[in-house]
């Protein structure tokens, strides 16, 4: 069991870099700026974004929650749901709920990559929305850009994918809401290079399309980076 739970952990941190090859955790410092992607993973987030499809959005009709599986799945079977894997990987200072293998995450840090702000999370009925899991590509806005054709596996998996998945200050997330590039961006502008080339190597990986406003929108991110 040891040995499979260190491989499946092995796995993990493999899953938990993007952009290049830039850290989360080293993203999402709110310590002054926010790291930023080198030159050349900016250069590899243009040519993935000039080869994803451009196309009008279609209609939200049929989208639901449930048709990307069930909320927080353990999908990579390490006993911990995909929302405390996330709060593991991007807060500091956890504390555990005991007897639980340090699955589920009772307190922590987060150094919120939106807006530099430090948020001290506490696990309870007032307190968890503190912090929220952010999809990077939210999942409505990936059905109008694809996803209505996938298949159920598929969905679950892009729904529950670290690539995809960041911890963050819950009113931003909510402020974000489904909204793509072309309508929001992160208030923290130093992180916004890397808010846009991780939304791109999900967008490459899943080939979700993107509108005509929202390829402009990281463009111009891009050219400032």
């Amino acid at each position: 069991m040891r040995v499979r739970a260190f491989m499946a952990g092995l796995a993990t941190v493999a899953m938990l870099t993007g952009c290049g090859g830039l850290d989360v955790a080293q993203s999402s410092r709110g310590d002054g700026e926010a790291a930023k992607p080198d030159s050349a993973s900016i250069s590899d987030a243009k040519e993935k974004l000039a080869k994803l499809a451009v196309k009008g959005r279609a209609p939200k009709t049929g989208f639901d929650r449930d048709k990307f599986g069930p909320a927080w799945s353990d999908v990579d079977r390490n006993g911990c749901d995909t929302r405390n894997d996330i709060l593991k990987r991007d807060l500091e200072d956890e504390t555990f709920r005991p007897g639980t293998h340090d699955c589920i995450v009772l307190t922590g840090t987060l150094h919120d990559p939106y807006s530099g702000k430090t948020i001290r999370f506490k696990r309870g009925q007032d307190t968890s929305t503190d912090v929220q899991i952010d999809h990077l590509i939210p999942l409505s806005d990936a059905w109008q850009k694809g996803a209505q054709q996938w298949s159920a596996t598929k969905r679950k998996e892009f729904a529950n994918d670290p690539m995809n998945l960041m911890a963050v200050d819950g009113p931003l997330n909510g402020q974000k809401s489904d909204s793509d590039a072309a309508t929001w961006l992160p208030p923290r502008k130093s992180y916004r290079c890397t808010y846009i080339a991780r939304q791109i190597d999900v967008k490459a990986k899943y080939g979700v399309w993107v509108t005509s406003a929202e390829k402009q929108a990281m463009e111009g991110i891009l050219e400032n980076c």
